[in-house]
């Protein structure tokens, strides 16, 4: 594990960057395309890292970057590779609940608040870099810059309604009955029978909380049936009725 720690500015030891291939021309070109500094200038993102800590660490396969139960000090944002999110049960069971790939932060909703701990097992699923921030460090940062601060609250906020929803989703106990509510709830959405899924399948399957492929064979199955057609990502609703009956 390489570790670079930054002293009063996060540029002072661009020697540590370069030895890790992440000069800060990288570094702040990644962080443009995380939601965390969207609509943010190279010299915007530059002027609210200077002056902070925080420390970059490289990852290698499967290793542990955060347990359950520890209590979240740090804002993570994973700038290469991918990690995963796990439970484990009190058998030992693994579960995965979620892939993330970067540039994103890593568990943001759970940075403040009074049961600020990790909910699951954070882990690199392959190598990875990944940038922590200390909390203080961060608060700082907020009341710094507005465009951060609305940002973040932007994550927060989506982050509550994807849970909000799967919670939803949860309750049908069919994988077509939840492929139909989420297929009418965007029919209404949209005031058409017609539109473009705005998830891919990997993203129905998180959010329904089943396996991707158990997405693909329900597709293709209401496909069959003749409840509505799909042309890539288009769907085109043709039994509104028929729909519905997989609600029941």
């Amino acid at each position: 594990m390489v570790v670079f720690g930054y002293g009063a500015n996060f540029f002072d030891e661009i020697e540590l960057y370069q030895s890790m291939k992440m000069s800060e021309e990288n570094l702040i070109g990644l962080l443009r395309e995380c939601t965390l500094f969207q609509g943010m200038s190279y010299e915007e993102i530059s002027r609210v890292l200077t002056g902070n800590m925080g420390r970059i660490k490289s990852y290698s396969r499967n290793n542990l970057i955060a347990q359950a139960g520890d209590e979240v000090r740090f804002l993570h944002i994973l700038l290469q590779g991918s990690v995963k999110g796990e439970m484990v049960d009190y058998t030992g069971k693994v579960i995965k609940i979620e892939d993330i790939s970067p540039p994103r932060p890593l568990a943001p909703a759970f940075l403040f608040g009074s049961q600020n701990r990790y909910p699951v097992n954070i882990t690199s699923g392959e190598d990875a870099v990944v940038l922590s921030i200390p909390r203080d460090r961060f608060l700082i940062m907020l009341q710094k810059s507005e465009k951060v601060l609305l940002n973040f609250i932007n994550i927060i906020s989506s982050r509550g309604q994807f849970l909000s929803n799967k919670i939803r989703f949860l309750s049908f106990t069919t994988i077509k009955g939840k492929l139909a509510q989420y297929l009418l709830d965007l029919s209404g959405q949209t005031g058409s029978n017609s539109f473009v899924l705005p998830h891919s399948q990997s993203q129905l399957s998180e959010l329904f909380g089943v396996a991707r492929p158990s997405i693909g064979r329900a597709i293709s199955e209401l496909n069959r049936d003749g409840v509505f057609r799909t042309e890539g990502k288009r769907v085109m609703i043709l039994d509104h009725s028929g729909l519905t009956s997989y609600l029941k």
